[in-house]
């Protein structure tokens, strides 16, 4: 983890701790911390934010097919080079094979990565909670991906 990183966490506790304030959003905890000069608002570059908002816009761009489904239009791939990371996007309708299967087998990677994180967390919390009944938690999510596909085609119809 990073120092950066490591120090926005600290003041967070530090916010909580404070001002009681839970649950809070971060930015009240940022605005309370630029204001006991425990942070400073960083300069911005550009280039690097217009870059930021494009990501986000090609994240959020979906496209109905033929048979009515609505689909991302644009995925990206993570590669690091000389300790370097960078995104490279590529539309689904126009991308090589390698690009789409990279893409695809990252975002499973992170849904995966969400899954057992999540399955922790509910297992510590209910940990901490033994006195409570247990939260349950089912990470098979075929009924659910079933549920919403039906749904759409409803839409559709």
């Amino acid at each position: 983890m990073s120092a950066y990183n490591h120090t926005l966490q600290q003041i967070w506790h530090r916010y909580e701790e404070e001002t009681g304030q839970m649950p809070a959003t971060t930015r009240d905890a940022v605005a309370w911390g630029i204001e006991r000069k425990l942070l400073r608002a960083p300069e911005i570059d550009p280039l690097e934010k217009l870059a930021e908002d494009m990501a986000t816009a090609l994240r959020a761009e979906y496209r109905i097919d033929a048979q009515g489904r609505k689909y991302r239009v644009n995925h990206a791939v993570r590669i690091t080079r000389s300790g370097v990371q960078y995104t490279f996007w590529a539309d689904l309708d126009h991308a090589a094979r390698p690009h789409m299967e990279k893409a695809f087998s990252q975002r499973r990677k992170q849904i995966v990565n969400d899954c057992l994180q999540l399955k922790t967390d509910v297992d510590v919390y209910n940990d901490l909670h033994a006195d409570q009944p247990p939260i349950q938690l089912v990470l098979n999510f075929t009924d659910d991906v079933a549920e919403i596909e039906n749904l759409d085609r409803g839409k559709a119809a």
